[in-house]
């Protein structure tokens, strides 16, 4: 298989097509292989992509870029729950010995991430952790972790989420925990960090138990996560107020931090994926694949017949490769949004991921939602992939390894996608590839 190597010039093709069938226009870059012999460019279509449904035993979410907290059921992937576990660690370890407890508040910042429906009511339940937050083993939490806190409220916060437009949320905490605190504060009690989180393990932030909602995304940063202990103090005239801010420890190694991220009564096929070794062929699922962040849901998807483009007489390159690939119709509405984007990864015999798919050297490829014709229902999105598909037609033995589609920051998110499979429809799933043939042989 010959590659474009050691370019000479640059000429541009416009090739007239003979028939409607199977010749595109194109501009690229050619060499003297190309000059030098009868070209013509092909456009490929209908080469088989196969599809399937895989679940990942578990995601580290101990390094999710924000906070999560909701609920909502959903028709297809369940009841789809978030909580989120934190450590917290103090500013200041002093109060003045004549101050006088006020009142105290959890501060939790909007990042104005949020899915399914923010018309109906969120409810955060505070909790006191009753354990320090440690991983099982290694340096990470998993969302599939369990977490222990007491079973008293330090708050039931019910609030309608305006995550485009409001800016941070104020809860008011028990005034049991606020004045314990206080006074260790002031008497001395607690005058170091380890004192302290041996006092106060943290936070759980959990849904209520009836909600059907949405989820919320609020920013993890200490200034953004933190509970503000009020006090006044005697002035001249008056009383003046103060505080002290007990931040999100984001200092400590590994971050006492993970979001638990659950899925409960999913579609009977998807309840089927029990480890990541399991597939659901798209052909066993009406056609359609799916993928859900947060739980590990994503579409693996091979070309297990792309060395047939060696049947085509002659010798080629791929010029580009364009995987098309369509939502399910029905499948997705103002609440169960669609992202504009989603990332692809590679994956090894045994679906762990290796790489993150890229162009070039650092240029992550995307699948990129079009939506020029959205009037009409025709939206899909749209990977480039030729160099890719160029690596996969000159490997030297036939590979295990496959694509996996999963969403951008699919450990910080609760994006779900439904996806067509390559069913012979006008809504099936398509590789289009631009191929330029050279030095045919002539009968």
């Amino acid at each position: 298989m010959g590659r474009l190597v050691g370019l000479l010039a640059v000429v541009f093709f416009v090739l007239a097509s003979c028939s409607d069938e199977n010749y595109n226009a194109s501009d690229f870059l050619a060499g003297e292989a190309f000059t030098d012999s009868n070209l013509r460019v092909v456009l490929l279509d209908t080469l088989t992509v196969e599809t399937s449904t895989i679940k990942f035993d578990s995601i580290v979410t101990s390094e999710s870029t924000r906070i999560l907290v909701g609920k909502y059921v959903d028709p297809v992937f369940g009841t789809v729950s978030t909580s989120s576990y934190m450590g917290m660690t103090p500013s200041a370890y002093s109060i003045d010995s004549e101050a006088e407890y006020d009142s105290i508040a959890l501060y939790l910042k909007l990042d104005k991430y949020y899915y399914n429906d923010t018309t109906l009511t969120n409810t955060i339940r505070v909790r006191r952790l009753s354990k320090t937050l440690k991983p099982e083993e290694g340096d990470y939490i998993y969302n599939t972790a369990q977490a222990e806190y007491a079973e008293d409220d330090l708050a039931v916060f019910n609030y309608l989420p305006r995550p485009m437009e409001s800016d941070t949320l104020e809860i008011r905490l028990s005034d049991d925990l606020g004045s314990d605190l206080f006074f260790k504060f002031q008497e001395k009690e607690i005058t170091t960090s380890d004192q302290f989180k041996d006092y106060f393990k943290g936070l759980a932030l959990l849904p209520g138990e009836d909600d059907n909602a949405s989820v919320i995304g609020y920013q993890k940063s200490s200034d953004a996560t933190y509970m503000r202990l009020y006090y006044s103090t005697a002035g001249e005239n008056e009383r003046v107020q103060e505080y002290l801010d007990i931040n999100m420890d984001l200092t400590s190694s590994p971050v006492p931090f993970f979001n638990q991220i659950v899925a409960e009564n999913a579609i009977t096929p998807l309840q089927t994926l029990v480890d990541k070794e399991m597939e659901l062929k798209s052909g066993d699922t009406g056609n359609v694949s799916y993928i859900q962040s947060g739980i590990g849901i994503a579409t693996k998807i091979q070309f297990p017949h792309i060395k047939t483009i060696y049947d085509i007489r002659g010798q080629g390159t791929i010029l580009d490769a364009v995987l098309k690939i369509k939502p399910s119709q029905g499948a997705f509405d103002d609440n169960l949004i669609l992202r504009d984007t989603i990332s692809v990864y590679v994956a090894d015999r045994n679906n762990d991921l290796t790489a993150q798919l890229v162009i070039g050297a650092v240029t992550p490829v995307q699948g990129i939602l079009n939506r020029e014709n959205e009037e009409f229902n025709d939206i899909y999105y749209e990977f480039s992939i030729g160099s890719y598909m160029e690596d996969l037609l000159g490997a030297d033995r036939e590979t295990d390894e496959s694509l996996i589609l999963l969403p951008d920051n699919y450990n910080s998110t609760v994006d779900r996608f439904i996806l067509n499979a390559m069913d012979d429809t006008e809504w099936s799933t398509v590789l289009e590839i631009t191929y330029a043939i050279y030095d045919e042989d002539d009968d």
